[in-house]
């Protein structure tokens, strides 16, 4: 009888890198700035599009966007009536993007008219975590409304990005939200992890975090 050793985790989370690093390669070439967007369902990551799309205009920069979903093109919709190239990619049952759906839906976009990428992962805390797709910052969106529990649960994906969102900063008083916790559990996984807080509603804190996300 053989004895076989299987490395199938490591090969796909290797074979995903491989592409990761050729989508990093085609936004220097077309000088495209990417961001992967994290977070749950309803945590604002769609929103935060929608209020920065018309300040980077105003910058003169020009916005793009991926939304990545299980299923259906309710984010896609909400990209396209801002006037920005956008690409839908449902992954079917995956509970994440990854590389190789990424690049499939970069065919579809037109690069040389992008400055800067927005590539909205699929709303999940954990899966999202290991797959890179090649942009230049991760960015964790949580919210008041999800428990101020939600960081602590998650430290994997805190580790995993440069930029923590905690967002309906205005709901916090309504669900006993402790908004201080929540910042103090990012610092305490990610020591150098810049924290802002929003209130996508309003459009409150999002020139701040933008300089931070193109800094």
């Amino acid at each position: 009888m053989h004895h076989v050793d299987i490395h199938l985790e490591k090969d796909i989370y290797a074979a995903n890198n491989r592409i990761a690093k050729a989508n990093a390669d085609l936004f220097r070439k077309h000088g495209v700035r990417a961001y992967d967007l994290l977070g749950a369902i309803g945590s604002g990551k769609t929103a935060f599009i929608e209020r920065a799309v018309p300040i980077l205009k105003e910058r003169g920069l020009r916005a793009g966007a991926i939304a990545g979903d299980v299923y259906g093109d309710d984010d896609y919709r909400r990209l396209i009536a801002l006037g920005i190239p956008a690409a839908n990619v449902n992954t079917g049952k995956e509970c994440h993007l990854d590389a190789h759906l990424v690049q499939h839906g970069l065919e579809h976009l037109p690069l040389a008219t992008i400055d800067v990428l927005f590539i909205e992962n699929v709303g999940n805390m954990v899966c999202p975590t290991d797959f890179l797709l090649g942009a230049e910052k991760r960015i964790m969106v949580v919210s008041a409304t999800e428990g101020d529990d939600v960081v602590n649960k998650h430290p994997m994906m805190v580790r995993g990005c440069s930029i923590g969102v905690i967002n309906k900063v205005d709901l916090a008083p309504l669900v006993g939200a402790d908004l201080k916790r929540m910042e103090d559990d990012m610092y305490r996984y990610n020591p150098v992890i810049s924290v802002y807080k929003t209130n996508l509603k309003t459009g409150e804190g999002v020139p701040a975090l933008l300089d931070a996300i193109l800094r």
